[in-house]
């Protein structure tokens, strides 16, 4: 594990893919075993892991620790090579969605921090392995995060994947929110 070594900077494009990094947030807890930290996604609120895009002037990994921070608040020691990856569906503002491949770091949390640059815009949640990867709506994230934790999911509690809300859904639900803002204020 590294904290400022290794790691790749170049090939943010993969054909038409981009590519975005991650940190897959962990812990050991002395009751509970080992623990995953997920984060709700700000706009459809599922779970997800702390990702963004490469930094100019950061290797990947050390992208994906910063993304850890402002996400979540998270310190800690982070892989410096990808523990694996998986493709999702971006959507974007303009409604469009764009396919992109995540790599996911593996970190270990040595400290939360108690404020953060987007505190209160997600929540965060400390789940088991097995909690973990059924939270997450991406199948091939799910896999990883199991592989990672060396956790068999019997294919009885692996429920097909929702699907994310259309743009369509997204938008109504923003202007549900603006107008019941509005209403409550008078």
């Amino acid at each position: 594990m590294s904290d400022t070594a290794g790691g790749k900077q170049a090939g943010r494009k993969s054909g038409t893919r981009r590519r975005q990094v991650a940190a897959l947030p962990w812990r050991a807890d002395p009751v509970a075993g080992l623990q995953v930290l997920l984060v709700s996604s700000r706009e459809t609120r599922r779970w997800v892991i702390p990702k963004g895009w490469p930094m100019k002037g950061k290797l990947d990994h050390q992208a994906a620790a910063q993304e850890a921070y402002e996400e979540a608040g998270l310190d800690g020691r982070i892989v410096d090579t990808p523990v694996g990856d998986y493709p999702y569906l971006k959507r974007l503002k303009s409604g469009a969605a764009r396919p992109v491949t995540v790599d996911v770091y593996p970190m270990e949390v040595t400290g939360e921090h108690a404020t953060w640059p987007e505190k209160g815009q997600r929540t965060l949640r400390w789940m088991s392995p097995v909690e973990a990867a059924l939270a997450v709506q991406e199948p091939e994230l799910r896999d990883l995060i199991a592989r990672f934790a060396q956790v068999e999911l019997p294919a009885e509690e692996r429920p097909a994947p929702t699907l994310a809300p259309t743009p369509v859904r997204v938008a109504f639900d923003r202007l549900r929110r603006r107008v019941t803002a509005l209403w409550g204020r008078r």
